[in-house]
């Protein structure tokens, strides 16, 4: 942690909503008038598109049915750990983009699938926003949790989760169901060693559960709307939460833990707006008195 140069981590899941997270905070940000230095986790994948299927393919023939985006050995976690130490100690780091389609390649001039350079973070920075798999990731070799002042994990019910990475990944990168759960599968061993894990570090869980049927999630024709949902709003610590003053502000919430809100799908966005801007008020505050 660093009360200078303050981190926000956001974690989740591929289909997790993190995206949407991320402009939530930029709409605070902007409002507020702080000034960020974004990162994205796709960033510090070790493979490009090209070399993580040749990986894939050395792996599956080595016996290994389960190696993902998601494992530890698939990112660069020293070197995002690096960027986070860096930046709390400077406020100076590095970072890149990994182009997804071809609307992004036209934004960065490089071709699908492969990264940008490295490049220098802007000065006079506020502080750092992370926004990907594994900014909570506390293991043998690296402490990112240590390192970020505020961390939120965006956890969907799985089922939900699943659908709304389908849909993602079929109508924006052009995959099929078969491909998208092939995936799922793929993964489920490194989301519940590399992922999950990541939750009991976060500060504040923010998870969506739907209260319409997503019992078979490969069918689903919709996703679920934020109004067929109830979001559950875990604190770590809740002291210092004023939990009658959010009640009071967002309609039909109650609390079902000392630490736990719950709150209708379509207030998410309030909700986050309520919390955490005295949060990042506060982190700023703290840094221009350092």
């Amino acid at each position: 942690m660093s009360k200078k140069h303050p981190i926000i981590s956001v974690t989740g899941s591929s289909g997790a909503g993190t995206t949407t997270v991320k402009s939530t905070f930029d709409q605070i940000f902007r409002r507020e008038g702080v000034s960020t230095v974004s990162i994205e986790g796709d960033a510090f994948h070790r493979f490009d598109r090209s070399d993580m299927k040749a990986e894939l393919e050395a792996r599956k023939a080595a016996g290994e049915e389960t190696f993902s985006h998601f494992s530890y050995d698939a990112n660069e976690l020293g070197k995002l750990e690096e960027v986070f130490r860096t930046y709390g100690e400077t406020g100076q780091g590095t970072t890149r983009h990994y182009v997804h389609d071809e609307e992004e390649a036209e934004r960065y001039g490089a071709p699908p699938g492969t990264f940008t350079d490295w490049a220098p973070f802007d000065d006079g920075s506020d502080l750092l926003f992370y926004e990907g798999l594994h900014g909570a990731v506390v293991n043998d070799e690296v402490d990112l949790a240590a390192l970020a002042d505020l961390k939120i994990g965006v956890v969907p019910v799985v089922n939900l989760e699943w659908i709304q990475k389908i849909h993602r990944d079929k109508d924006k990168r052009g995959y099929t169901t078969e491909a998208v759960t092939d995936t799922i599968l793929r993964r489920m061993h490194a989301y519940v060693h590399c992922i999950c894990p990541q939750f009991s570090e976060t500060d504040i869980n923010f998870q969506r559960v739907p209260v319409v049927d997503t019992s078979n999630p490969f069918i689903a024709r919709w996703i679920p709307t934020p109004d067929e949902s109830l979001v559950v709003i875990r604190f770590k610590d809740p002291r210092g939460i004023d939990f009658p003053y959010l009640m009071s502000m967002i309609a039909d919430s109650w609390m079902t833990r000392a630490n736990s809100l719950v709150i209708p799908g379509g207030k998410m966005d309030l909700a986050m707006q309520l919390i955490f801007t005295p949060m990042i008020l506060r982190l700023v505050h703290e840094s221009k008195r350092t």
